[in-house]
């Protein structure tokens, strides 16, 4: 293994070992001098920046940053440095009929929005902790993600605002970096700024990484990042629907007629709710959709906090899985696929025909909280 560093090399010279997933025109973007490559990944990121701004627009930027279920297209050829924002702040979210909390949150939805990269792509992620102020997000958005009008298109969650001030982090469990520079803790109206590289293909978590970390991510901070293999995975010509599933954990008690979190029942992994997408009727209320024959591909992330996760869709066998979404774990013919917490899998599945399939986690008294939806398949389209 081989360590170059980049800011002693010419730009030929760069091009040379870098591979081509990493470039444009076989030359790499944004290249920094404190960079360097092993095995034709990089690292050594710049230091992440921490300041003030006055800033107040869309909370969630970005063209590839879409809310659950849904996955962007990758409509670019080679690598792409992605500009990223996505702010903290509190809302009011259901997740279930007649139980609502304060929850903190990534984007105001929880789970957070969904970021869909590729193999050697560059992130430059910037987040501000508007915690301290109230951030609306049913009303249309202009110059804001996709995210933006598939969440109000189906407001599941009855959003609303609330001020809660506390500090807040980003860990990003894609990146490679030294967490105590990119997931440093930010204060109610500073802004961080940081950049990583999609190193590994995968489906990964992002989450709160401020003390108490089992608090942050059961109070709703936390999220799915895919990043698609340079190569692909060898079924993607034939996949019809693409969907992203989050499974989570929610701990919450009534009093005096609210919802609080209860840190007694997170400790001892007795959650009130276990959901797929952050509500027990996500996926049931509105259901996946695909036709008999259709190949359907799965990115399911447990994000715990602390359970796991046995994944099952009930009528369906999972043809081809790729354990954390990584091309080179292949798994074939697979009833249900075990995933602790934080561990994801991509995972392809034939409709064999024209019904309901339903997806459960198959650790059932977790069905029984709520880890339960559906995908309704139509007739076969020939």
């Amino acid at each position: 293994m081989k360590t170059i560093a980049l800011s002693a090399l010419t730009a030929a010279l760069l091009a040379a070992v870098v591979p081509a997933s990493y470039a444009n025109d076989s030359k790499p973007t944004l290249v920094h001098d404190s960079e360097y490559v092993i095995d034709g990944r990089v690292y050594g990121l710049p230091e992440a920046k921490v300041y003030r701004e006055d800033y107040n627009g869309p909370a969630v930027v970005g063209d590839y940053l879409t809310a659950v279920p849904h996955l962007a297209k990758l409509d670019y050829v080679g690598n792409k440095t992605h500009d990223v924002r996505v702010d903290v702040f509190s809302q009011q979210v259901e997740v279930a009929p007649g139980v609502s909390y304060s929850a903190w949150t990534f984007g105001g939805t929880v789970p957070g929005p969904v970021l869909h990269v590729r193999e050697g792509d560059r992130v430059v992620f910037k987040m501000k902790n508007r915690s301290d102020k109230e951030v609306v997000i049913t009303e249309p958005v202009k110059d804001g993600a996709p995210f933006f009008s598939q969440l109000q298109a189906n407001l599941y969650q009855n959003n609303k605002p609330v001020v809660n001030p506390m500090p807040h982090s980003m860990d990003f469990h894609s990146g490679t970096v030294a967490a105590e520079d990119k997931w440093r803790t930010i204060s109610p109206g500073e802004t961080i700024e940081f950049e990583w590289i999609a190193n590994y293909p995968g489906t990964y978590m992002y989450h709160c990484g401020t003390s108490s970390v089992l608090m942050h991510t059961a109070m709703g901070q936390y999220g799915a990042v895919v990043v698609s293999p340079k190569d692909g995975y060898p079924t993607d010509d034939d996949v019809d629907h693409e969907y992203v599933l989050v499974q989570s954990e929610h701990y919450l008690e009534e009093m005096n007629g609210q919802y609080i979190y209860n840190h007694s029942a997170a400790l001892a992994r007795d959650p009130s709710h276990v959901t797929f997408n952050g509500h027990v009727g996500a996926l049931s209320d509105t259901p996946l959709r695909a036709n008999e024959g259709d190949r359907v591909r799965l990115h399911v992330l447990n994000a715990g906090p602390s359970g796991t996760s046995s994944f099952h869709v009930i009528g369906a066998i999972f043809d081809r899985v790729w354990y954390e979404g990584d091309p080179r774990n292949e798994w074939y013919g697979m009833q249900t696929v075990l995933l602790g917490a934080s561990n994801s899998a991509t995972m392809d599945f034939i409709v064999p025909e024209e019904g309901v399939y339903k997806l459960v986690d198959h650790e059932f008294a977790d069905a029984e909280r709520g880890a339960a939806g559906a995908l309704i398949a139509g007739p076969r389209k020939d």
